[in-house]
């Protein structure tokens, strides 16, 4: 018996020891972070804004972790497949996710049936830019500023389509709010991402979309009619376009910030990392000229600044999503 106790006990204090030894080896592999090549998961499609930011601070975050940083688009379902790929990754740090704090605060209260909880599996690392949304419309609408449209969409009710990158995204929203506080009817039409809905506008099979940036390029180029800013204030490169709020809409804002997210749990060291990285990036002139390409601003904040804006947004178009009853499959 006692020789049975003390290999009992010698098999405990190894298996203890055993633990110990990996509780040890935790955060020493958590500090050579990374090891190898970093996944930057982006739940919408090519081309869109989350993509274009993605691609803009790729470089430098790759630099400041010293291992490759691979993009990987995973659109569909509003952001959610591109969300559930990084909760359920591991919680290592080589897993990371670039979306709109839409997807992250809207899609819970939108989607019945979600395998996961945005609030409770994903924390937010840091912000990269505020995305504004611009209202423009296909040349051959016959309307030259808001109040024009607004009258055209009231003479053909239900008549006039608009496209967005999916249900709940920040410019389906965003036509949602304009329907309700100009008091029109208008038939949306999600898509998989930003950069299908704009092809559909640009072809004038959709009439007007509300425009997360990569229609600006288009507008320059006389393909589209950018009428307002869907912003609190107007945009600093579009310094003559009205805010809706200025054009018979008071309180029009429906902004969105888009930041880096990881699975929680992951080590304080991983997130720091990629704060740095996310940090020099947006010094650059070149990755602020990207943003400034998609019409949007680099969002420097601190990660509590960022963590509390959740609040916020989920507030502000929680209302709306309730009061218009809005749900998607």
């Amino acid at each position: 018996m006692t020789t049975h106790s003390h290999a009992a006990r010698r098999q405990g204090l190894k298996a203890f020891s055993a633990l110990a030894l990996a509780a040890l080896a935790l955060p020493a592999l958590a500090q050579n972070w990374p090891e190898k090549p970093v996944r930057l998961v982006v739940n919408f499609a090519p081309g869109g804004a989350a993509d274009v930011l993605a691609r803009a601070i790729q470089p430098q975050l790759a630099k400041t972790l010293g291992q490759p940083v691979i993009i990987e688009n995973k659109p569909g379902a509003g952001g959610n497949i591109g969300i559930a790929e990084t909760v359920r990754a591991a919680k290592d740090g080589y897993t990371l996710l670039l979306s709109s704090g839409g997807a992250i605060t809207i899609n819970p209260m939108i989607y019945e049936k979600l395998s996961f909880d945005p609030g409770r599996d994903l924390t937010p690392v840091a912000a990269v830019a505020r995305v504004h949304v611009y209202l423009e419309t296909h040349p051959d609408v016959p309307a030259k500023n808001v109040a024009e449209f607004i009258q055209y969409l009231k003479a053909n009710p239900g008549k006039v389509s608009y496209g967005s990158p999916g249900q709940g995204s920040s410019p389906h929203l965003a036509g949602e709010m304009f329907k309700r506080m100009a008091k029109v009817d208008a038939v949306h039409a999600p898509y998989r991402g930003a950069a299908p809905a704009l092809n559909d506008v640009v072809s004038g099979q959709l009439q007007y979309w509300f425009d997360p940036g990569p229609g600006l390029k288009h507008v320059e180029a006389g393909k589209l009619r950018l009428l307002a800013v869907g912003s609190a204030e107007r945009s600093p490169q579009y310094p003559n376009v009205p805010t809706l709020a200025e054009s018979g809409l008071p309180g029009f804002d429906a902004d969105t910030l888009f930041g880096l997210y990881a699975p929680t749990g992951v080590p304080d060291v991983v997130v720091n990392k990629v704060r740095e990285g996310v940090a020099k990036a947006l010094e650059q002139k070149n990755v602020r000229d990207i943003v400034a390409g998609l019409g949007a601003t680099p969002a420097v904040m601190t990660r509590k600044q960022f963590i509390d804006h959740h609040a916020v947004e989920a507030q502000r178009f929680g209302e709306l999503v309730k009061s218009i009853g809005l749900k998607a499959d």
